[in-house]
């Protein structure tokens, strides 16, 4: 019987690890299942640009996994069984159960609402693409109606930066607003937070420090010292949160539901379930939590790939470096910054700014993109079979592990 290997997610760890998987194992002795809970794969990383009204390319997951071998299940993950080794799904048919030998959980996150009153009724957020849509939609009839229209964005990290200065800078008769909870770009270095500001006064956005937002309504915030701002779109930042399925499942988990693992991204609870991307806690080389991002998926996706390989195969497992050298922060199309990091997480003092950096996080961009819409990272055509359909179990042969493993950044 073949070894049952399946993957809750296919974002940015999911299906990086799911195509290396592929690439490697014999289709005669593994069967790869995939399952996600759209059909396309999503370019988070831009889900700002898209809601600010960027047209985003989008890669459907069946032309993405076809030919490798893998299955793709498009469904929603209700439960995971780890005891009976089971996951319940739930479709347009009805769902059920999918049984595994091997469970690789990268389910990622969604955005957090830190328990403020009227934040799912009322606030917008970019953290899927179907809420991006309809803060795209809601910008839109802003527009057309002549009205221009006042944006607050309440969150100061890099998504909420990111998302104040896109709408800004594409939909220059927006009022944007964005609202930090202390100092804007505190963990920036000085420099850098100089260029931030710097940039804020150019886009015309303006910046409230040291504001906490108590509630939401359909058109204005409470802060915290009685002031009520107005707003025609809310737009929430402020973090993101990991679902309660691996935790309700009975795995072991963190505070805030992250799963719980050791060096090589297996869990310490139940040792045939492996985790990546946001849903783990995974510990850095410099002994401090990965922070949620895309560069981390990278990372752990490739580390618990190489451990699935190395259980299955009897090789030793090699162990990736978890090091996070820094972050990436567009400021519109035409300016960026790029923060380096020293090993305790601290900014460096020196940064890069302007033209430069947003041509370097372009190519990042380009890159991810890149890795997750090649998951076998151009295995040749002449070896892979017939374009596998959905739920179908064409196979990808085996190719040795002499060809370069590559890292999303």
């Amino acid at each position: 019987m073949k070894h049952r290997i399946v993957v809750l997610g296919a974002g940015y760890a999911g299906s990086y690890a799911a195509g290396n998987l592929a690439r490697r194992l014999s289709p005669a002795d593994t069967e790869i299942t995939v399952v996600n809970a759209v059909p396309d794969f999503v370019e988070r990383l831009r889900l700002h640009q898209f809601a600010a009204g960027h047209e985003i390319e989008t890669q459907k997951l069946a032309d993405v996994f076809s030919g490798t071998g893998i299955r793709l299940r498009l469904a929603r993950v209700t439960a995971v069984d780890p005891e009976r080794q089971v996951v319940a799904v739930a479709d347009a048919d009805g769902g059920g159960e999918l049984g595994y030998d091997t469970l690789l959980y990268a389910l990622g996150s969604h955005v957090a609402d830190h328990g403020v009153p009227g934040v799912a009724e009322h606030a917008f957020n970019v953290a899927a693409r179907p809420s991006a849509l309809r803060l795209r939609e809601h910008l839109d009839a802003l527009e057309e109606r002549g009205e221009g229209g006042s944006v607050l964005v309440v969150g100061d990290g890099w998504t909420g930066i990111e998302t104040a200065t896109e709408f800004a800078e594409a939909r220059p008769g927006l009022s944007v607003t964005l609202i930090a909870r202390g100092e804007l770009g505190a963990r920036l270095s000085p420099g850098a937070r100089g260029h931030l500001r710097q940039a804020c006064d150019r886009l015309g956005i303006t910046v409230l420090e040291h504001t906490s937002v108590e509630a939401v309504e359909a058109a204005r915030v409470l802060c915290a010292d009685g002031t009520a701002l107005a707003s025609d779109a809310t737009v929430w930042t402020a973090g993101f949160a990991v679902g309660p399925i691996a935790a309700a499942g009975g795995l072991e988990v963190t505070e805030n539901g992250q799963i719980v693992v050791d060096r090589t991204m297996r869990s310490v609870s139940h040792p045939n379930v492996y985790a990546a991307g946001d849903s783990v806690h995974a510990v850095g080389d410099n002994g401090l939590p990965l922070p949620m991002s895309c560069a981390s998926a990278g990372y752990t996706g490739r580390q618990a790939m190489k451990a699935i390989l190395g259980h299955l195969t009897g090789r030793d497992i090699p162990h990736t470096k978890l090091d996070f050298q820094g972050n990436h922060i567009s400021l519109g199309r035409r300016d960026a910054i790029l923060q380096m990091v020293d090993d305790q997480a601290r900014p460096k003092p020196k940064y890069v700014g302007g033209r430069k950096a947003a041509r370097i996080k372009l190519g990042i961009l380009k890159m991810s993109l890149w890795t997750n819409a090649h998951p076998t990272f151009g295995l040749p055509k002449r070896k892979r079979h017939l374009a596998a359909a959905p739920d179908a179990s064409a196979a990808v042969p085996h190719v040795p592990d002499a060809s370069a493993d590559k890292v999303i950044a």
